[in-house]
C-alpha cells in the first residue's frame, strides 16, 4: 500500500470531517517548488544576534514584520527591540518594543498595518509584570491597545495565560488563540474592535472544539478562523461565532499558519518525530485552505538525524512576490524560500 493510500485510509478509519481532503496528497508525493536562500535572512546591526522567532508576518505594502526574543530564547532583563520591520531585501528598517516582552510569541498586522503581538512568557519564566497579554501598535511603534493583564496570568474576560497568537477579523473582531503548552488556556476568545470581551469557546481535550496548545491562528476569504491544534496534530476550522465546521490532519503538527489573498494555506510543522505525530515529517505544508488538498511541501532544512527533537519554523508568511518566510525557535533565524527559477534572477 502507497503512503497516500495508507493516509486515505487512516482519514476514512478515524472519520474525520475533512471533506475532501481526505484524498490530499501527501507530505511523501507533494512537491518542494521553492529554492532556500542560504544563511539568515534579515540583516540585524552590527554585534546583534537572532533570537529564537516564532513571529513573522506581511505589512500591507509588503514589508516584512518579525518578533523575535532579544537574541536568546527570551527578552526578560533584555534592551533590545524585539519588535522588527524588514523591507523584502532584509534590510531592518525599524525596531521597538524594549522592555515590553517576556516571549514575544504570535503577530498578526491588520488592514491599517497596526501591529498586533503577544507576550506568551517561556518555560520555567514568572518574571514581574510581564507577559500573558496582547499589544496592539501602531506601524511607528506607539502602544493603542493592551488586552490582558501584563504579568497576571488566568482564565478570565480580561487575563490571558501564555497567549500564543492574535488575529483581527475583516470587520476589526479579535480573536486570541490562548494559551501555550500544558500550562496554558485551551480557548479561543472573542473580543470587539475596541477590546470588550465578547465570548469564549474551548477547554483541553481532543474532542471538536477541544484544543491542546492552540498555537496559531488564520482566516481565510470566507471569514473561516484556522486554529493550529497542535498538541492534537490537526487543524480545527470554525466560524467565527466558534461553531465547529472541519478538522483536518493532513498538514501534520501545525506550529504555524498563513493564508494569502489566493487562499493558499502554508502551515509549519516544527514538531512531528517519531515521539510526537509519528509518520510526518517537519517542514511547511502548502495546500487549499478551500478544499484541504495538499500541493507542496518545503522539507525541514535542518532534519534531525534521530527524528526526536524539534527544528526548522514554526512562524509563517508569505509576501506579495510569493516568497515564503519560515520564523525558526530553535536555529534562531529567519528563512526566505524564493519559488523555483527565481533565485539565479534576483542573486
Amino acid at each position: 500500500m502507497t503512503s497516500l493510500h495508507r493516509m486515505s485510509a487512516w482519514f476514512l478509519a478515524a472519520g474525520l470531517a475533512v471533506g475532501t481532503a481526505g484524498t490530499s496528497r501527501s507530505q511523501m508525493t507533494a512537491p518542494n517548488p521553492y529554492e532556500r536562500l542560504e544563511g539568515i535572512w534579515g540583516k540585524l546591526p552590527a554585534g546583534r544576534t537572532w533570537g529564537a522567532t516564532s513571529a513573522v508576518f506581511p505589512s500591507p505594502d509588503g514589508k516584512i514584520w518579525v518578533a523575535e526574543r532579544c537574541g536568546a530564547n527570551s527578552c526578560t532583563g533584555s534592551n533590545l527591540d524585539p519588535i522588527l520591520l524588514f523591507d523584502t531585501s532584509g534590510t531592518l528598517l525599524r525596531s521597538f518594543g524594549a522592555g515590553m516582552f517576556a516571549w514575544p510569541h504570535g503577530i498578526f498586522v491588520d488592514r491599517e498595518g497596526n501591529v498586533w503581538v503577544t507576550d506568551a512568557v517561556g518555560f520555567g519564566e514568572t518574571p514581574p509584570g510581564l507577559g500573558h497579554v496582547v499589544y496592539k501598535f501602531s506601524p511607528d511603534g506607539r502602544l493603542l491597545m493592551t488586552l490582558g493583564k501584563r504579568g497576571v496570568a488566568g482564565s478570565g474576560p480580561d487575563t490571558f495565560n501564555k497567549p500564543s497568537d492574535v488575529l483581527v477579523a475583516p470587520d476589526g473582531s479579535i480573536f486570541v488563540a490562548d494559551g501555550h503548552d500544558a500550562g496554558g488556556n485551551n480557548r479561543i476568545v472573542k473580543f470587539a474592535p475596541d477590546g470588550t470581551y465578547l465570548k469564549e469557546w474551548g477547554s483541553t481535550g481532543c474532542e471538536p472544539g477541544q484544543f491542546r496548545d492552540p498555537h496559531a491562528l488564520a482566516m481565510d476569504s470566507q471569514g473561516r478562523l484556522f486554529v493550529a491544534d497542535r498538541g492534537n496534530n490537526r487543524i480545527q476550522i470554525f466560524d467565527q461565532e466558534g461553531n465547529h465546521l472541519a478538522t483536518w490532519t493532513q498538514f501534520g503538527r501545525p506550529s504555524g499558519l498563513f493564508i494569502d489573498r489566493n487562499d493558499i494555506l502554508y502551515a509549519t510543522d516544527s514538531e512531528s518525530n517519531s515521539r510526537r505525530n509519528p509518520g510526518w515529517r517537519r517542514g511547511i505544508y502548502i495546500g487549499s485552505a478551500r478544499t484541504g488538498w495538499v500541493t507542496a511541501f518545503i522539507p525541514d532544512p535542518e532534519p534531525d538525524p534521530d527524528n526526536s527533537g524539534t527544528s526548522g519554523a514554526e512562524g509563517v508568511a508569505v509576501d506579495l512576490a510569493g516568497n515564503v518566510y519560515g520564523a525558526e525557535v530553535g536555529p534562531r533565524m529567519l528563512r526566505k524560500y524564493l519559488k523555483r527559477g527565481e533565485l539565479s534572477v534576483r542573486e
